[in-house]
C-alpha cells in the first residue's frame, strides 16, 4: 500500500544505507560510544526509562542519552540511521515519563533523556504579539513561571503542568481552556525537529509546514520536538474557581454546550461525573477543597449518579466588581442545584497547578506510583447522550478508582493539517476515565476489573457505532491504527516514510516497526 509513497531518492537512499550497513556497520550500541557528544550515553542505570506513569509496562533500552544539546540528539539519530535495517536500534524520546502503554520506551534501544534540556532555551519576547521560546524537555509549569515574570502566559493547557513540552505538543495538550484556545498544538507558533534521519529542522505554518503539522499531535512518530516557540497572551492576576452539580446529565450538558458557545463566559470549562462513592483518588483531578463542611457532604452521590460543573473565571484585581457581575450573570442562565455552589478565590498560578497538590498527597500515601489503566475518549457531541446513559449507569455499576472527567469542545478551534484524529463533529466531547489500580482485590478496583471495564466501554462504543476516538491512543495491530487515523492513513504513511523512512523514532507506540514495515 506505502510503495506508491516511495520515490525515487527514497529507494536510493535506503539502498545506499542498507549497503553501508552489510559493510560492516554494527548493529549494537557499542559503535555509540564513539560518537563525539556534549552530554553522554549511560549504558548502566537504564532502569528508569523501562518505566512510566501508567507503570503497566516495561521495556529496558540498552542505553539513555542524557543530551546537553540538539546536535547529541541529532548525532546519535543520524548514526542510527546510517547503521540501516539490519540494526535493530530504535530511539525513544522520554519527558517527564507520564505516558500510560510504554509510549516513550525502546525496548533495547535508545532512550533520549530529554528532561536534561531543561532550562537550556527559555526566552521570552514581549510585544504586541508575545511568545515564549522553550526546550522541547522543559516542563509547563516552568514555562508558566517564566512566562508570569514578564506578566504573560501561554493560552491553553493540560490538567496537571509537570510534563514537558514536547510530549503534550506530540498528544495535542489539552484541558477546560481548550473551548476557547484549541488545544495546545492550536497555540504553536514554530518548532525545532530532529527527524529520523538525524536533520535539525526549523519549521512553521510558513517553512516546511508539512513537517510542522506531521509532529504536532503526531505521537512522535515523525520528529523529535527540540525547541517550540508558544503564543503568550496577558496573565491575570486571580482566579475565581466555582463548582457546581446535577442530578439530571441532560441538564448538565446542555449547560455546558450553552458555556462553550456563549459570548461571555467562563475561562475554563471542565465535568466530572461521580458514582457511588468520593474520596481523594475520585477528586484529585482538581484538587478543590470546599472550607464548608456541610456543603463538602453534599458531593457524596449517595449511590446516585451526579454530574459536577468545574468552572473558572480569570480576573485582574482592578476589575474584582466587574467580574463578580459577570460570573453571577453567567451562573444565572445554568440549571444546576443551587444549594451545592462552592467558590473559591486563588492566584492563577495555583488555579493551574492544582493538580500537583493532590499529587503529593498521593505521593505520600503510596497511591501515585500504582498502574494507571486510563481510558480517553473523545465523542461526538450528538452520540454523548447516548454513552452516558450505557456507560455511567450501566457498564460503571462501581466507581473506578480515579476521577471522570468529561467536557466538550469546539472543532473548529483544532487545526485539521496536525496528525491528531478526532469525532467530525463540531461539538465533541473528552471522557476521560482516570484510573489508579490500588486495590489488591480484583473484585474491588484492582487492574484486571478496570481493564475488563475499560474494554466493554470500548466494544459498546463499536457496536453502537459512535464515531468515538481514542485520545492518547494504544493500538497492537496494524488494522487497528488504520481504523483509528481512518482517512488521514495515507498521510501518516506518506509522512512516516518522508521523515522517519526506517521507523527508528518512537516504536513504543506500536504503529510501525523498524525498515520492513514499508516493504
Amino acid at each position: 500500500m506505502a510503495i506508491p509513497y516511495l520515490t525515487i531518492n527514497m529507494l536510493l537512499i535506503i539502498s545506499i544505507v542498507t549497503l553501508k550497513a552489510n559493510l560492516g556497520f554494527s548493529g549494537s550500541t557499542s559503535s555509540l560510544k564513539t560518537l563525539p557528544l556534549d552530554g553522554y550515553l549511560e549504558f548502566e542505570d537504564v532502569h528508569f526509562a523501562s518505566k512510566d506513569f501508567g507503570n503497566r509496562f516495561h521495556r529496558l533500552p540498552q542505553v539513555v542519552l542524557h543530551p546537553m544539546s540538539v546536535s547529541d540528539i541529532a548525532t546519535t539519530i543520524k548514526h542510527i540511521w546510517e547503521m540501516g535495517p539490519v540494526s535493530n536500534l530504535t530511539v525513544a524520546p522520554r519527558g517527564h515519563g507520564h505516558s500510560l502503554q510504554g509510549q516513550a520506551q525502546a525496548d533495547q534501544g535508545v532512550v533520549i533523556s530529554m528532561e536534561s534540556l531543561q532550562g537550556r532555551i527559555m526566552r521570552v519576547h514581549s510585544g504586541e504579539f508575545p511568545y515564549i521560546d522553550v526546550s522541547g524537555g522543559e516542563l509547563w509549569i516552568n514555562v508558566l513561571r517564566e512566562s508570569l515574570k514578564y506578566g504573560l502566559t501561554p493560552k491553553s493547557w493540560t490538567d496537571y503542568l509537570h510534563l514537558t513540552v514536547g510530549g503534550t505538543l506530540s498528544n495535542a495538550g489539552i484541558s477546560g481552556q481548550a473551548f476557547r484556545h484549541g488545544p495546545q498544538i492550536s497555540n504553536v507558533i514554530q518548532l525545532e525537529v530532529v527527524t529520523g534521519t538525524g536533520e535539525v529542522v526549523n519549521c512553521s505554518e510558513k517553512q516546511n509546514n508539512d513537517l510542522f503539522y506531521a509532529v504536532l499531535g503526531g505521537l512522535g512518530q515523525f520528529g523529535i520536538i527540540t525547541q517550540a516557540r508558544i503564543s503568550l497572551e496577558p496573565a491575570p492576576d486571580k482566579v475565581k474557581w466555582i463548582r457546581v452539580l446535577y442530578l439530571d446529565f441532560q441538564t448538565f450538558k446542555r449547560d455546558q454546550e450553552h458555556l462553550i458557545s456563549a459570548d461571555n463566559t467562563f475561562d475554563y470549562i471542565e465535568g466530572f461525573v461521580i458514582i457511588n462513592k468520593t474520596g481523594l483518588l475520585n477528586n484529585w483531578r482538581s484538587s478543590y477543597n470546599p472550607q464548608d463542611p456541610v456543603k463538602a457532604s453534599q458531593f457524596n452521590s449517595d449511590e446516585r449518579t451526579l454530574y459536577c460543573l468545574e468552572l473558572a473565571k480569570y480576573f485582574n484585581l482592578d476589575e474584582a466588581d466587574e467580574i463578580n457581575e459577570e460570573v453571577e450573570e453567567s451562573l444565572s442562565q445554568l440549571s444546576y442545584i443551587r444549594s451545592t455552589q462552592f467558590l473559591s478565590e486563588v492566584s492563577y498560578e495555583a488555579f493551574l497547578d492544582r493538580v500537583h497538590v493532590s499529587e503529593t498527597k498521593l505521593r505520600s500515601k503510596g497511591l501515585w506510583e500504582v498502574p494507571h489503566p486510563w481510558l480517553n475518549l473523545l465523542i461526538p457531541g450528538s452520540k454523548i447522550q447516548n454513552f452516558a446513559e450505557v456507560v455511567f449507569s450501566t457498564i460503571l455499576k462501581h466507581n473506578i478508582n480515579g476521577p471522570i472527567l468529561i467536557y466538550p469542545m469546539h472543532r473548529s478551534k483544532w487545526d485539521n493539517r496536525s496528525s491528531v484524529v478526532i469525532p467530525e463533529e463540531d461539538i465533541f466531547y473528552l471522557v476521560a476515565f482516570l484510573s489508579s489500580a490500588v486495590s489488591p482485590s480484583e473484585e474491588n478496583g484492582g487492574l484486571e476489573q478496570i481493564l475488563s471495564q475499560n474494554k466493554k466501554i470500548l466494544e459498546f462504543c463499536e457496536a453502537y457505532q459512535l464515531g468515538v476516538k481514542q485520545y492518547l491512543p494504544h493500538y497492537t495491530t496494524r488494522e487497528e491504527w488504520q481504523t483509528h487515523f481512518g482517512s488521514q492513513w495515507e498521510v501518516i504513511v506518506k509522512r512516516k516514510l518522508a521523515y522517519d523512512p526506517l521507523a527508528i523514532l518512537a516504536p513504543g507506540q506500536s504503529i510501525f516497526h523498524k525498515a520492513t514495515s514499508y516493504l
